[in-house]
């Protein structure tokens, strides 16, 4: 059905935005004046993806998300219906989030499924979102489902923070390192290098290659620069590619310490969305499906298309999930006892907490490690800069002596 973007008046100051569905455009007009809006401007919508109105906003934070599904399933469980509950949301909502509420508030309004309306803006609500709202609205159960999607929301943001914060120091430390060493190299040394050329003398071997360093980055320190962003470039063309993607997640996934931790990382976020999706009733193959789209690393997914493949063609579950070659051997035990008590949901969940446990640690591990590896690289730069602008004052003091 058509879908057209409309501007109208709800008072003498007050204009909406929004998105409606209708046969034609007189159709959505006239949808538009029996909501008691006047119509300022309407345009049917070419593309079958969210509203231009709002293409600017790529994606909803992952917290911002968790507040809107918690303030929903609240004000369900006070007894409000969905649409009230959505026209509360909208009034309390700021201009971005505002459209979308809007959205899908007339969506319902219209007549149309909740979990429906969601599927209008997939830039905001996944897979995963939809689906439970889907098996939630079946079973008459959605303020309860909408509570653990938030919960859900909250620990993927909680988890996401954490590995940001405790990487940002070490970054912010290799960016002012690098750029203490260029300064040193393109600003101080080369006023140095006048003073020894006046005094005539010869000069040791690490001088000699600290000074023709700081030329060559001076005189081709753009060479480098394009270098780079030609690299950057290549693998960026490259990692857009399906081919490019899996080589260079393989390589991510096989590096020490960081492989570890893009693993277990995206096992915890499997693991749970297929134990939250299981939970609440949505089937095993599309839960597993939905579960596997939530992975990022593509060497782990195509793992899990094999263990998809072979749970259709009737293996179980626990068995499949043995040939994943990077699942760890606690998970598949975990998922095996599950799979023999009939509670593969319950052993899912442990099993995500039990990875999202060993994700701390290895963040802790390597932040500590990171640290001091970074000073210490950092110290020994630095410390054979200078030495090689004293060398030459060293010498002078011996051949005075």
């Amino acid at each position: 059905m058509p879908r057209f973007v409309y501007k109208a008046k709800s008072g003498p100051h007050d204009i909406k935005e929004g998105v409606i569905e209708s046969e034609t455009e007189r159709a959505a007009i006239y949808k538009i004046t029996q909501a008691g809006l006047f119509p300022l401007e309407i345009n049917e919508q070419k593309s079958g993806a969210a509203a231009p109105l709002f293409h600017w906003q790529k994606k909803i934070s992952w917290e911002g998300l968790a507040v809107f599904t918690r303030q929903l399933a609240d004000l369900l469980s006070s007894g409000l219906t969905i649409l009230k509950a959505l026209e509360v949301l909208s009034n309390q909502a700021d201009g971005r989030f505002k459209i979308v509420i809007d959205d899908l508030r007339g969506f319902v309004k219209d007549g149309g499924a909740f979990s429906s309306g969601l599927t209008r803006h997939p830039e905001i609500f996944s897979d995963v979102y939809i689906s439970m709202i889907k098996a939630g609205e079946a079973g008459g159960m959605l303020e309860q489902i909408l509570a653990r999607l938030a919960d859900y929301a909250q620990t993927e943001d909680q988890l996401r923070s954490r590995v940001r914060s405790a990487l940002a120091y070490p970054i912010l430390m290799i960016i002012v390192g690098i750029a203490t060493v260029v300064v040193l190299l393109t600003f101080v040394i080369p006023k140095i290098v006048v003073i020894f050329e006046d005094m005539g003398q010869e000069l040791p071997l690490a001088t000699l290659l600290l000074i023709n360093l700081s030329s060559f980055l001076i005189h081709y320190g753009w060479l480098i620069l394009a270098g780079l962003a030609i690299l950057i470039f290549i693998l960026n063309r490259q990692g857009k590619t399906s081919e490019g993607k899996f080589f260079i997640d393989n390589i991510k996934i096989k590096a020490p310490i960081i492989g570890e931790l893009i693993c277990k990382s995206e096992i915890a976020r499997f693991s749970k969305t297929l134990g939250t999706l299981l939970v609440n009733g949505v089937p095993m193959m599309q839960a597993l499906k939905i579960a596997n789209s939530v992975v990022e690393n593509r060497v782990l997914s195509r793992d899990l298309d094999v263990v998809t493949k072979d749970v259709l063609g009737g293996v179980a579950f626990s068995k499949a999930v043995i040939k994943a070659r990077n699942f760890p051997l606690f998970v598949t035990n975990m998922i095996a006892v599950g799979d023999e008590s009939a509670h593969l949901e319950k052993a899912l969940l442990k099993a995500s907490e039990s990875c999202e446990r060993d994700v701390d640690r290895l963040v802790r591990v390597f932040t500590s490690l990171l640290e001091p590896v970074i000073i210490l690289v950092m110290g020994i730069v630095v410390g054979f800069i200078v030495i090689s602008m004293l060398l030459p004052i060293f010498q002078i003091n011996l051949m005075v002596k």
